[in-house]
């Protein structure tokens, strides 16, 4: 696992308990945009509506397939009748759903939400571990995972119960979406839906995303769990800079030298100076809303806290990158390029 990763699990771990939903700032999303409060004012985007649109109705797989595993392991998968795909951010399972193949789902972690999926049982534990006992319950024919949801120690008693473990490369980032989704559909045994919805999406994100100006927003990714008293600010490579760029703004962090996630402080904010800060829902809400944001070291004193401008993103969706992140880039854009 990436180092900004690690943290932002670590991070994840220590708060789940969280409601995934947004955080009652008076605000309001609908489908593939968002909608402010009067002025400036916060804004939420809302998870995409519907299920992942498949690429193909029930594909017929072909198996058995032997697939090289992200940790160096050749694995042999001879059913997917029963599929587990589980990771931090819920991103495998949206691919199974997008790759035709959504009705073999057994299981989810808690970040898999999407109303297909919402029915059935939770796989994970305490926050976003695995619960061995319940993913063998299920008896699943294939497990698809990676390395930003464990505990190892799960997966290997797993293997030791012969059930195939496929771990997928866990780098969350724009264009690692599309060898994510080929690498699940070999593993599934339908390859050709696995390009085709590697194809679909990458001309999804590229329409979505806003051409860089020289008018871009400085935008500041805060990570914050006010239960747990973590508060970090995204720099460079900590998956949430991709996002802002690709919706037109300029990552504050980045551009002040952060890299990952960093704790916040004062003179951070004050020198970043962001015009738009961009938090999770579940996140705002444990600060106890726009107000309590405010509250956090150097926040009120940023152009963004001065004119109250915040957007919060539905946890599951803003680091999915899924098979719908285009979505998120669309809703995104319209957030923060908003005129108040």
């Amino acid at each position: 696992m990436t180092g900004p990763v690690r943290a932002l699990a670590a991070t994840f771990a220590l708060a789940c308990t969280l409601p995934l939903t947004a955080c009652g700032t008076g605000t309001a999303a609908g489908p593939g945009g968002a909608r402010s409060a009067p002025g400036c004012g916060p804004a939420t985007v809302a998870a995409p509506k519907g299920d992942p649109v498949p690429v193909k109705k029930a594909p017929e797989p072909k198996l058995p397939v032997t697939v090289r595993s992200a940790d160096g392991t050749d694995v042999t998968v001879r059913d997917v009748r029963r599929v587990l795909a589980v990771n931090l951010y819920g991103s495998l399972a949206e691919i199974v759903h997008g790759l035709g193949l959504g009705d073999r789902l057994i299981g989810r972690d808690v970040s898999t939400t999407f109303p297909a999926a919402r029915a059935l049982p939770l796989v994970t534990a305490q926050g976003h571990d695995l619960s061995a006992e319940a993913i063998l319950n299920l008896n699943p024919s294939v497990v698809i995972t990676d390395k930003s949801i464990g505990p190892p120690e799960v997966l290997a008693q797993l293997r030791r119960a012969g059930i195939p473990i496929v771990l997928v490369d866990d780098k969350e980032t724009l264009p690692a979406i599309g060898p994510h989704i080929t690498a699940v559909a070999e593993a599934l045994g339908v390859p050709g839906a696995g390009r085709e919805l590697a194809g679909r999406v990458d001309r999804e994100i590229k329409a979505a995303a806003r051409p860089a100006s020289g008018d871009r927003p400085k935008v500041a990714f805060l990570y914050v769990r006010g239960n747990a008293g973590v508060y970090l600010v995204g720099g460079k490579g900590a998956g949430s800079d991709a996002m802002i760029e690709a919706a037109g703004g300029a990552d504050a962090g980045s551009a002040i030298g952060l890299s990952g996630f960093r704790p916040l402080t004062s003179e951070g904010m004050i020198n970043a100076a962001p015009d738009v800060l961009l938090v999770l829902s579940g996140g705002l809400r444990s600060v106890g809303g726009v107000t309590g944001l405010l509250k956090l070291p150097g926040v009120a004193q940023t152009p963004a806290g001065q004119s109250r401008r915040v957007v919060d993103v539905d946890d599951g969706t803003l680091l999915s990158f899924g098979s719908r992140t285009a979505e998120t880039i669309g809703a995104l854009a319209a957030a923060v390029h908003r005129t108040c």
